[in-house]
């Protein structure tokens, strides 16, 4: 991929176009808008979360490049959001810019090969039901993960016993930079829900996964709905989360240590370990990011001091919290 055809425009602001409301800021050399204070709240699946001090939803790798810069000469951090699945915002939001690439969709299925590349905002449940629908195995495991490709990708997100590494070709980032990269999963560093992209400077724009075509659609759909209603039997989704809280300390499963400790159903202001699997947590309703990040330290606290382990959060803990 090459990106020297872009050319970012003259100006280090956002260009002002009036509308009859208010006027609009463009990304400069983009059509894509600019906005300021957007709510991080509906964005995210815990449904917290203050507001982000600028925000743009590039639909190109282009515009996420011309987003990068127009950091750099703003002197402003670079928040990447995708689905906010896996997400704890703070109630004072983020400084800086977020971009969030759940627009960054493509799929390309290849007969040829049997591998399918993947925009990195495509959610990675939509992508097993289209493989699904291809008759083409392999990706049955993700219909239950709420998050986007390339979330999957930098966190290894599994399933069932399967996860995005087993699958996965290639991978395509750039830097802020604009260095783009194809990295392998030997270079990924893959471990068990991380991998060398968390907390880098690389962002995904795009994944290559080895499926196995030629099955009968029929049967691959069945296998992923019953993979679907496994995981609805077993975890909460009637309310607000963001999936499992914490890593499991292997050999042990984090919902089973918690459990032990009667924390089911344990509360913090909104917030609440859930009942059904106590490595959810849920905003009950009028939770604040607050409440989730207490509640969150309390288990933490709890099992280590029980259990003498470490509980490691899945989730990322974005913008300032008060320490407990």
């Amino acid at each position: 991929m090459t990106l020297s055809s872009y050319s970012p425009g003259v100006a280090n602001t956002p260009l002002c176009q009036k509308t009859s409301d208010k006027p609009k800021l463009y990304l400069p050399g983009t059509d894509c808008i600019l906005r300021s204070q957007v709510s991080l709240a509906s964005l995210t699946s815990f449904r917290v979360g203050g507001p982000a001090e600028w925000y743009v939803a590039p639909r190109r790798v282009e515009d996420l490049l011309a987003s990068f810069e127009w950091a750099d000469l703003q002197g402003l951090p670079i928040t990447l959001l995708g689905a906010g699945s896996n997400l704890l915002v703070s109630d004072c939001g983020l400084s800086g810019l977020v971009v969030c690439t759940r627009h960054l969709r493509s799929t390309q299925f290849d007969p040829d090969t049997g591998r399918v590349t993947v925009g990195a905002g495509e959610p990675i449940a939509r992508l097993a039901w289209q493989a699904a629908n291809h008759g083409w195995q392999g990706l049955e495991w993700a219909v239950g993960i709420p998050g986007t490709v390339g979330g999957a990708v930098v966190m290894n997100a599994g399933a069932h016993q399967s996860c995005a590494a087993d699958l996965l070709v290639s991978v395509e980032t750039i830097s802020p930079t604009g260095v783009v990269e194809r990295l392998t999963p030997q270079e990924l560093g893959f471990r068990y829900r991380t991998s060398i992209l968390q907390g880098g400077t690389r962002f995904v724009t795009q994944a290559t996964f080895q499926l196995q075509p030629g099955a009968d659609p029929k049967q691959v759909r069945a296998t992923t709905t019953h993979h679907l209603k496994q995981r609805r039997d077993a975890q909460p989704y009637h309310l607000p989360s963001c999936g499992s809280v914490f890593r499991n300390p292997e050999p042990h499963a984090a919902g089973w240590l918690i459990e032990q400790l009667g924390l089911k159903g344990y509360q913090i202001g909104g917030a609440q370990v859930a009942e059904r699997h106590a490595n959810f947590i849920l905003n009950c309703g009028g939770a604040k990011a607050s409440d989730i990040f207490q509640l969150i330290r309390y288990v933490q606290q709890q099992v280590e001091q029980h259990w003498s382990l470490s509980l490691e959060p899945e989730v990322k803990i974005l913008g300032r919290f008060q320490p407990v």
